[in-house]
């Protein structure tokens, strides 16, 4: 009887899984608007960039306050998102989750990305305990156009599996989709300067920087 129970068990677990990965593939191959607005990504040069608000002691210890700022893929002129960083010490690292998308996810076959940012922190502060940029499993404001093809409960569950590949990088390769996770870059801040994102050919994130106007 356990020995029947255990299978019943097993055998409901992989139903599970089976169902779950066949609901993601429907929402992604069968959603051609979802697949569209994933295809118009533009490629991107710059994603946002950062500036140092005030930099002093505190308690004896320098510390950093910056404004970080995503802008709009379409109009980098345009804010979509920002917030405010207190951090120990002048280097501070940035923490993103870039997801590409090729084929047979993108229709005409060119490779598109998304750039998700999950954390900052100081060099002094372990990863895991940085500040939160975007909250896990939210919807990025820079990427509405493609929230607006889904229905709320497709949005769920679209950016949950998105999100969900900083756990498993490769959970979604089978599909045309996946992550590069761990990406990180840092610079020493200094007030006065603009540090703006850019995006390498590869896909990869760097911090260049120019005069405050």
């Amino acid at each position: 009887m356990a020995v029947a129970v255990l299978a019943v068990g097993g055998g409901y677990r992989l139903w599970q899984n089976l169902t779950h990965d066949q609901a993601v593939e429907a929402l992604i191959f069968e959603n051609t608007q979802l697949r569209q607005a994933i295809a118009n990504l533009t490629e991107e040069t710059q994603i946002g960039y950062a500036k140092v608000l005030r930099q002093d002691l505190q308690n004896g210890v320098l510390t950093t306050r910056l404004l970080f700022v995503e802008t709009d893929p379409k109009d980098i002129s345009r804010r979509v998102f920002e917030k405010e960083f207190e951090i120990e010490g002048d280097i501070v690292h940035f923490d993103a989750l870039i997801v590409k998308f090729s084929t047979p996810m993108v229709m005409e076959g060119q490779e598109k990305a998304l750039y998700l940012w999950r954390r900052v922190y100081g060099e002094t502060t372990r990863p895991e305990d940085g500040l939160a940029i975007h909250t896990p499993y939210s919807e990025p404001a820079r990427y509405r156009a493609i929230s607006e093809k889904l229905s709320l409960r497709q949005r769920e569950q679209f950016w949950n599996e998105i999100w969900d590949l900083a756990n498993d990088p490769h959970k979604l390769e089978s599909m045309g989709i996946k992550a590069i996770f761990g990406n990180v870059v840092y610079k020493r801040l200094r007030p006065g300067l603009i540090y703006i994102f850019k995006i390498n050919p590869a896909g990869g994130i760097s911090l260049e920087m120019i005069p405050e106007l």
